[in-house]
Order: C-alpha cells, then sequence, then structure tokens
C-alpha cells in the first residue's frame, strides 16, 4: 500500500510540475500578443473643469470668437443662436509621433427638425484663426474630422455625419456638398441631443494608421467609425476645436479633452493587435494545444514507466 502511495504521489509531482510550466508557457505567449500600448498623458493638449485659473486664461490652451466658458459645465464653442462661430486651439504643437485624443462633447438645440452647421476637430500647422469650415479657415494644411449636422445638398449618407479631410494648404473644403470632393473616410452617427455621454477617440499612428471611435449608444461602448490606413500628418500641428452656425443652429460644447502619447509597439507586435479575427489561425492554434497536451500525457507515461523499472530493479537487489 505504501508502494502504491509513493507512486502516485510521484506521478502526481511530475504532472503538476509539467502542467505548471506548460500553462506558464501558454499564459507567456498570450500576453506578449495582447499587452497593450503605454500611455504618457498630455497635460499640455488635456483640458479639464474649471477650464481657466484666476485671470480667467488657461495655460495651455486658447478659446475666441463666441466661445463662452462656463466653469462648472463646459466650454460652448456656439450657443443655439444664428450666425455664431467659435474655437479653442493648444498653444502649443503636438509633436508626438503616435497619440490619441479623447474629448467629451455636446451637441443640442431647441429646434428638432432643422439644426447645423456643425463642430470640428482639427490638427492643423495654422491655429486660432474663424473661417467658413466649421469656424476654421479654408485651404487648411491637416488633418479635419467635421461632425456635420446639417446637409447642403443631397447626398447618399444621412446627418449627423462625421468624416475626415487632408488638407494640402491649397485645396478649399467642398462646401456645397458637404466635402465630398474632399471625402477620406467618414460614417453616420447620431450624436446630436443624446442623453448618454458622447465622445470621440482618435488613435493616430504615423504612417501606419488614423482611427475615430465613438461613444454615443450607451456608456463606454465604442463604435467604430473609421480606420484610415497610411496616414501621414505634417510634424507640427496644432490641436484645435472649433463650431460654425449659420441659418440654422445649435450649441457646440466641449466638455473635456485627454490627449495621451502611445509609446509604439514593435511593428509585429502592433500588428498583431490590430489584425482581424482569423477563424483558420485560431484552428490551428487548437490543434497544437492538444498536440501539445497528448505529448505531455505521453512523455509523463514514459517517466512513469522508467520509475517502475527502477523501482522492480531494486526490490530485486534487495
Amino acid at each position: 500500500m505504501k508502494a502504491i502511495l509513493t507512486d502516485l504521489t510521484f506521478i502526481g509531482i511530475i504532472f503538476i510540475t509539467l502542467f505548471s510550466i506548460f500553462a506558464l508557457s501558454e499564459a507567456d505567449v498570450d500576453i506578449n500578443q495582447n499587452q497593450g500600448e503605454s500611455v504618457i498623458p498630455l497635460r499640455t493638449h488635456s483640458l479639464y473643469m474649471p477650464y481657466i485659473d484666476q485671470d480667467l486664461q488657461n495655460r495651455w490652451f486658447d478659446f475666441g470668437g463666441d466661445t463662452v466658458i462656463n466653469t462648472n459645465r463646459f466650454i460652448r464653442l456656439t450657443h443655439d443662436r444664428q450666425s455664431q462661430t467659435g474655437w479653442l486651439w493648444s498653444r502649443l504643437p503636438l509633436t508626438s509621433t503616435n497619440w490619441q485624443v479623447e474629448f467629451e462633447f455636446k451637441i443640442e438645440g431647441s429646434n428638432p427638425t432643422l439644426y447645423g452647421d456643425g463642430m470640428a476637430v482639427w490638427l492643423t500647422t495654422d491655429r486660432a484663426k474663424s473661417g467658413p469650415v466649421f469656424g476654421f479657415i479654408d485651404k487648411f494644411e491637416g488633418l479635419g474630422i467635421f461632425f456635420d449636422t446639417y446637409a447642403n445638398s443631397r447626398q447618399a449618407h444621412s446627418f449627423p455625419y462625421v468624416m475626415a479631410m487632408l488638407g494640402d494648404g491649397n485645396t478649399p473644403y467642398d462646401h456645397a456638398n458637404d466635402g465630398k470632393a474632399n471625402h477620406l473616410a467618414g460614417c453616420e452617427a447620431d450624436i446630436r441631443g443624446q442623453s448618454v455621454i458622447t465622445k470621440a477617440r482618435i488613435t493616430y499612428y504615423k504612417n501606419n494608421y488614423l482611427e475615430v471611435k465613438l461613444q454615443y449608444k450607451e456608456f463606454d461602448q465604442w463604435e467604430p467609425c473609421f480606420t484610415i490606413p497610411n496616414v501621414t500628418l505634417p510634424t507640427v500641428t496644432y490641436l484645435g476645436f472649433s463650431a460654425l452656425t449659420g441659418d440654422v443652429s445649435d450649441s457646440h460644447d466641449i466638455v473635456s479633452i485627454t490627449t495621451n502619447n502611445l509609446i509604439s509597439l514593435p511593428p509585429r507586435l502592433h500588428k498583431t493587435i490590430v489584425r482581424t479575427h482569423d477563424p483558420k489561425t485560431s484552428s490551428w492554434s487548437g490543434f497544437l494545444f492538444v498536440l501539445k497536451l497528448i505529448a505531455t500525457t505521453a512523455f509523463i507515461g514514459v517517466l512513469v514507466l522508467i520509475y517502475r523499472m527502477f523501482k522492480e530493479q531494486s526490490n530485486k537487489t534487495f
């Protein structure tokens, strides 16, 4: 009986040891493949309540036009009034190679059927100027992401519509056709007048991709809007927000801005993170797991056989 217990103890130790090694190796691979990027907060391009200091200024941002600051609630770029223009711009350029800007905003108005015109987020070489393109100048250089709530002409998509444009400093915005000639990517998104907190998250990896996600259906549920591959922005750009009303109007508010510098992963690991799910790869991984399990079991069996042969030889000797 004692010999049987000794055998079982020996087998158990071998099995637990091998299983632990096997499990740790699998966990290590999973961690390496799914680790996220590290982030460094950029205070110079982030903004929170109460927005201004005792001198009614902000160290890192300028604001102008019809912009009004409510220190307990929001920065209102435009009121729900006709012919207003407001803007908010970083004082320093955003020079990070890879970055992410997440901001909370609110678009709403008193008219449930006729409203506009919209707001925009900018990463451009110019800053703090008023103009006809959602409150900023035309023929800009850099990136503009437009939250367009009013259709100037008949389009295949509905409004509100979120779209991106890369400006070269010479090409005008196609205002009459809602930017159709400048359309880089976009999505329909019911971002106006929502009871849920509305947010946008813009992620940029230089020479890799630009991605926009939106929160407007449920809290912490991020809806993909678009991803544009192989995007390169100017080296020096300023972060800005602007809004415009014309014959129709809405209030356009910025509640908070959080900007992070992203520490890039090695290309191989980064590619693994952003790729889509591949059923063939998953099947192959499962097959390898079964093979490893069979090999481990066989190895344990061989060790047990050797151990028993050794025990029998020892008993014969004595």
